[in-house]
């Protein structure tokens, strides 16, 4: 299954929404941080989807607790 660029960015909103940044560098929560990677990379490939199964366990867990979230 493919996530799309759009569902990536919506993934990482509300992990930013849910557990905002902290500290004096703004560090991304750790959800956020492990979908950032992937987010980046479909933009400079100027990809528009990727492949869930390509994502790290981190990623893959963030994007499964935002879709349950969602449910």
């Amino acid at each position: 299954m493919d996530i799309t660029l759009m569902e990536l960015e919506d993934a990482i909103n509300f992990w930013r929404v849910r557990k905002p940044a902290t500290g004096d560098e703004c560090t991304l929560c750790a959800e956020a941080a492990a979908l950032a990677g992937p987010y980046a990379a479909m933009i400079m490939c100027h990809a528009s989807a990727l492949a869930e199964s390509s994502l790290d366990p981190a990623a893959q867990a963030a994007l499964n607790a935002w879709r349950q979230a969602r449910a």
